[in-house]
């Protein structure tokens, strides 16, 4: 028991001090690049103190969630420490350099600013786009190294415990095919960037088959690197687009997918549902992570507002006010739950 104590004493502790460092980093990036580089465009966000209550009560209840998960055995307890700081220490310093580029860009507002070497009929028109201000969008191997550490600033820590709110409802629907073998369930990764996601899911799903799908290739050659050493068999990793899945109808059992849908329009948020309802077989599991919304988190509502007009997020405003789990049940899926926990809406639907 103690020993226990101990380690959650030591969980919090560490989710604490990198919620701290992601604040401070924020704060003093802003303070220095207003100096160098004003941006009249942008006024400060001056977060009131009861939502700064409402913030910390949300984050203090996503980190009980994710430790009662990993006593749960939903997931391992090692990856509530798996914090990959050699590569975060290589990363920070890229992101200080690249810095008056992002803000420059930002005050431009200079949305389509990208790599010249790039084939622009392999992607669709939307994708072609500084996403929040990253240099060179999804498009080069340098946004693509330091992707994961913007990803924690940006949430203060706190982005893998929302993207382990994925693992629950994925086991939950494939106890569907409890009577087949783990080694022949398919759980596919959709957007699965620079394979974040993909070993926390090789953390919880040991011996199944897992496959990350991108559009870039610049991601998907970081996700090679950092998955290479993961015990369990490979995962198999594949550049396609979402909205044309390259698998046959009915040949998945689970498909998982973070962070995309808030960066779709809507008309392909719908293609893409339906995508998924194709591929999955009767029975199959989606489970989709995303930003909360404007109906679910009302507390939060000056804070999406803020994104929106802070970063280059153009499907974003419409995303928050979009009746996903309306789409989900049109698409054909039934058994729809959703629950917010922090700044991450999931949903979970079966075919």
């Amino acid at each position: 028991m103690a020993r226990e104590q101990i380690s959650k004493i030591a969980y919090k502790t560490l989710q604490q001090g990198k919620s701290i460092a992601g604040l401070a980093h924020k704060e003093l990036s802003t303070r220095l690049m207003n100096l160098i580089l004003p941006d009249n465009n942008f006024g400060n966000f001056n977060i009131d103190k009861n939502l700064l209550i409402n913030i910390q009560n949300s984050m203090d209840s996503l980190r009980e969630e994710d430790w009662n998960d990993a006593e749960k055995n939903i997931y391992p307890k090692k990856l509530l420490f798996d914090e990959p700081w050699l590569r975060y220490l290589t990363q920070y310093p890229k992101i200080w350099l690249d810095m008056p580029n992002t803000w420059d860009r930002r005050r431009k507002q200079n949305y389509k600013d990208l790599p010249k070497n790039i084939d622009s009929e392999n992607y669709p028109k939307y994708y072609l786009r500084n996403f929040h201000h990253q240099t060179d969008g999804y498009l080069s191997d340098f946004s693509a190294s330091i992707y994961d550490l913007q990803v924690e600033i940006l949430f203060n820590g706190s982005a893998d415990s929302m993207r382990r709110r994925i693992i629950k409802p994925l086991k939950e629907g494939l106890n569907n095919f409890k009577n087949m073998p783990k080694s022949s369930l398919k759980i596919l990764d959709v957007a699965t960037g620079s394979g974040r996601t993909l070993k926390q899911l090789r953390g919880a799903f040991a011996k199944e088959k897992i496959i990350g799908l991108d559009l870039s290739g610049s991601y998907l050659k970081e996700a090679s690197r950092y998955i290479s050493n993961l015990e369990g068999d490979l995962i198999e990793l594949i550049k396609g687009n979402a909205e044309e899945l390259p698998f046959e109808d009915n040949s998945l059992q689970g498909i998982s997918c973070v962070y995309l849908f808030h960066e779709l329009p809507r008309t392909v948020r719908e293609k893409v549902l339906k995508e998924f309802f194709r591929v999955l077989e009767p029975g199959g599991i989606l489970v989709l992570a995303d930003s909360i919304q404007v109906n679910d988190s009302p507390d939060f509502i000056e804070i999406m507002e803020n994104f929106h007009k802070s970063f280059h997020e153009p499907f974003y405003s419409d995303y928050i006010k979009d009746d996903i789990n309306a789409k989900i049940e049109e698409t054909g899926f039934n058994n729809i739950k959703s629950k917010s926990f922090f700044m991450t809406k999931v949903w979970s639907a079966i075919k």
